[in-house]
């Protein structure tokens, strides 16, 4: 596999994106990776590799760019937890939506892609997976641990694609009301599964995560590699 960083142009301007390819010509399918509230960071770029490894163009575009372009920070300092809430909190959803659609836009055109573009989101990400389901023309979507789901559920009613989520059952962010209503707003959703971890807390897939397990991030990641396969 190869990467590159490459310019994504969107309505309202141009950010960057960290593109990861597979070795080959394709065609291949393309995943956009929506990010943490840590940037493009290492553990976002090192899940595009991952994704690259198993043929998919994965783009990983920079939702931060209004407020401060090229965020790149880790979860491993208090300094770093206070810089990513600073930015979580001044994040524009909305707008932030702006952009996953030109990404996806940006991704049906990359150099050896074959059309189909899915996406998978972690924590801040997560919601903005549901979203891009619900919002955008994307083929199908992931979301791992998405953040205030439980305010979105009327939203599913756009909901035409495939939706995979990844629920930690001890979420320090999504409590156990909160899950309730994720589960009562889109269980009978006939595009969307649904799969819980009891055991977890929030970010149990982030490598070097305090909350990181290797059994059920393994899982969770096959289920989505499994889903992408089956709908990409």
């Amino acid at each position: 596999m190869s990467s590159e960083t490459i310019t994504i142009n969107g309505p309202d301007g141009s950010f960057s994106g960290y593109l990861a390819k597979p070795d080959g010509d394709g065609p291949f399918p393309a995943i956009v990776v929506i990010q943490e509230i840590f940037g493009v960071n290492a553990v976002m770029r090192g899940i595009c590799d991952d994704l690259a490894k198993q043929g998919y163009l994965a783009l990983s575009p920079d939702l931060f760019w209004r407020i401060e372009p090229g965020i790149d920070i880790t979860d491993q300092s208090e300094e770093e937890w206070a810089k990513a809430f600073e930015l979580f909190n001044a994040f524009d959803v909305d707008k932030g939506m702006v952009d996953v659609q030109a990404t996806i836009d940006a991704a049906r055109k990359l150099d050896g892609a074959n059309g189909k573009v899915g996406a998978v989101g972690y924590c801040l990400g997560g919601q903005l997976a549901y979203l891009t389901a619900a919002r955008t023309d994307a083929d199908a979507a992931v979301g791992f641990y998405g953040v205030n789901l439980q305010n979105l559920t009327g939203e599913a009613a756009n909901i035409s694609k495939p939706l995979m989520l990844h629920i930690a059952g001890k979420d320090e962010f999504v409590p156990a009301d909160a899950q309730a209503a994720i589960h009562a707003g889109l269980d009978n959703h006939a595009q969307v599964t649904l799969h819980d971890y009891p055991d977890r807390d929030h970010a149990f897939a982030r490598v070097g995560g305090a909350h990181f397990d290797q059994a059920d991030a393994g899982l969770a990641n096959g289920r989505t590699l499994d889903f992408f396969k089956a709908n990409l």
